[in-house]
């Protein structure tokens, strides 16, 4: 178990630095106030209205960096601080959680294949950390049933694995449209638009340590089951 220890702290670490350049770049382009005088509420408002998306409402969530668009009720949720702020990272925010929205209207292809694979993932999420450590313990015991629990353990855990990675062109899309946007209106000069490029780029890149991070713990746990067959 030393070799998990030692994935999930480098894993801690890398998380933890990017988390904190993200809240680092967020503090300092909230200070980037936009000539437009716009809001992120109303930015999005006018990126939906510009992909003539009519039945999506956006609504005000408490917290920091709580937004989210969710494709149940058709909601863009901006956090207060993105809501009601006219800074880049405000507009970068609420132009990417439109791209979501952006993507449900145009049935893009892996938000789709994302939102069929959420209740799986759900229940994976909930029950893989149990049954790998049940398994383990039964396996040290010299229980044959060890690795076989081990092993459904491992499957569970790899469907948040392929969650991770089916996340990440999700999130650039969005991004991207986001950014596409934001140019083609000329809603950003452009000191504003590489602030709200250089934001989403750190947002993107907290997907891209967790899928990285979940990887590296999928292939350490099928190394110990391949070592189990093997003993």
């Amino acid at each position: 178990m030393i070799g998990y220890y030692i994935i999930a702290g480098l894993i801690f670490l890398a998380s933890s630095w990017v988390s904190s350049r993200l809240k680092s770049k967020f503090k300092k382009y909230s200070n980037v106030y936009l000539q437009n005088g716009m809001s992120g509420a109303e930015i999005a408002t006018k990126m939906l209205h510009d992909n003539n998306i009519t039945d999506v409402k956006v609504i005000s969530t408490s917290g920091m960096l709580t937004d989210h668009y969710n494709p149940a009720n058709k909601t863009v949720n901006l956090s207060e601080g993105v809501y009601s702020q006219r800074n880049a990272a405000a507009a970068a925010v609420a132009a990417h959680e439109c791209g979501h929205a952006v993507q449900h209207a145009t049935a893009y292809s892996w938000l789709t294949l994302r939102s069929k694979i959420v209740p799986v993932v759900g229940i994976a999420s909930k029950l893989s950390n149990f049954v790998i450590m049940g398994g383990l313990i039964l396996s040290a015991t010299g229980s044959l049933l060890g690795n076989s629990i081990f092993l459904i353990g491992i499957i569970l855990f790899a469907a948040t694995t392929l969650f991770a990675f089916i996340t990440l062109p999700v999130e650039y899309d969005a991004s991207k449209r986001a950014l596409a946007w934001l140019e083609r209106t000329d809603m950003l000069n452009s000191a504003e638009h590489d602030a709200a490029k250089d934001a989403l780029k750190w947002a993107a890149r907290t997907y891209v340590v967790a899928a990285i991070g979940s990887l590296a713990t999928l292939l350490y746990f099928i190394s110990i089951f391949l070592g189990n067959r093997r003993d």
